[in-house]
């Protein structure tokens, strides 16, 4: 019988909860029995004593993560079964055994059930980032729960948490390999190759909730010119370039996105004379274009990681969008995204009409855009719908 310390909230902070929302906040807790360290698996009560569920403790405003909601917990084989369900998920979608689409999200946090866990697949490589310590202890668990679903399709294990965890300076966790090495960087998605650098790369390596909205992309690229702005490793490039665009220019302001772009350019065997770089500043670049681009791409990353930034967040999508209607020509196309989480979709799409009367154009909202199904959304967690985007036909 497994004995947890327990906190108890306060009168009528149990609502959210019981609706099986996964977040405890500090402020809704009355009281708690003993000294719970982070990461530490706690018992979650209402003021009756009623038991509501498990989670992982943790220091800051959101003081605890639920990952098991009811009385009963079973800890011997929790952990198995959501990676086993997580990867059966993954199997309807049709992604496990696909040899053309070989990168795809195994765990997205809440939408599965293991809030604070991330776990990208690339080719025969696991990539966990853990973004909560009770996570990131379990990365055993998370191995051999892996390597049993996988078999010998699995070759190697990398942890990615370094970046996310704050610990003491003796503490701090390091990127590693949990289980063998990758021989193999290079992973595809609907047939195109991409190298992958998990080790030095943002979030895990690829923006892999942008698949289904670069096949968009490609599907509307025959004969156009395109410009992809902030484009990391070039993925919207690709899938432009694969579905006949004339020209396609990648802008960023890191020489290595760049470098890393002109290298998925080569391994798609695409034409070099139809794609060039351009290391510079977005919004300076858009302000004095001097092509005349049929579809822009405005993927920028999270101008708001907190509701605290979401004003400022907000007025930095309007000058961005705004700067892009003024310049494209008209028919244009615009591809523009938020992954900021403090900004809803509603506001978003707000910021988008905004930025069309600010630049005086007329604008069709002609696709609403977001998250693919393996990056899925408890629909008791609304937060986890991140991805906002909108494609936009500029008159």
């Amino acid at each position: 019988m497994n004995s947890f310390i327990k906190i108890t909230l306060k009168h009528g902070k149990d609502q959210s909860i019981r609706r099986n929302h996964p977040w405890v906040f500090s402020g809704a807790i009355q009281r708690i029995e003993g000294k719970p360290e982070n990461g530490d698996i706690i018992e979650v009560a209402d003021i009756k004593g009623e038991t509501l569920g498990f989670a992982h403790y943790s220091e800051g405003s959101i003081a605890a993560r639920i990952f098991s909601f009811g009385k009963n917990i079973d800890l011997d084989n929790i952990w198995e079964k959501k990676i086993s369900d997580a990867f059966e998920l993954r199997m309807k979608l049709g992604l496990t055994g696909n040899e053309a689409t070989t990168i795809y999200r195994l765990v997205h946090g809440e939408g599965d059930g293991l809030p604070g866990l991330i776990i990208d697949i690339y080719g025969s490589t696991a990539v966990i980032q853990c973004h909560s310590t009770g996570m990131y202890k379990l990365r055993a668990r998370f191995v051999d729960a892996l390597k049993k679903v996988f078999g010998e399709h699995l070759q190697a294990i990398y942890d990615k948490s370094a970046e996310k965890l704050h610990h003491k300076d003796d503490e701090a966790p390091i990127n590693s390999y949990l289980f063998g090495k990758a021989a193999d960087t290079v992973a595809y998605e609907y047939g195109h190759a991409f190298k992958i650098d998990w080790e030095q790369g943002q979030k895990t390596g690829f923006f892999i909730d942008q698949r289904e909205n670069r096949r968009l992309l490609q599907e509307m690229s025959a004969g156009k010119k395109v410009l992809n702005t902030f484009c990391y490793t070039g993925g919207f490039s690709v899938y432009a370039l694969k579905g006949g665009a004339t020209l396609v220019h990648s802008l960023d302001s890191s020489q290595k996105a760049l470098e890393l772009t002109d290298e998925n350019i080569r391994l798609n065997n695409i034409d070099p004379n139809k794609h060039s770089v351009i290391k510079a500043d977005a919004v300076e670049y858009l302000k004095n274009i001097d092509v005349d681009y049929d579809v822009i791409v405005l993927d920028p990353p999270a101008f708001a990681k907190h509701l605290s930034a979401r004003h400022k967040a907000v007025q930095g999508y309007l000058r961005i969008n705004e700067a892009a209607m003024r310049q494209i020509k008209p028919g244009g196309i615009i591809f523009t995204f938020s992954c900021s989480q403090a900004v809803d979709k509603q506001l978003f799409t707000n910021t988008v009409i905004a930025a069309a009367i600010a630049a005086k154009r007329d604008v069709k909202i002609l696709h609403q855009l977001h998250q693919p199904a393996d990056h899925p959304i408890s629909a008791f967690h609304p937060e986890g719908e991140y991805l906002k985007g909108v494609v936009v036909l500029v008159g």
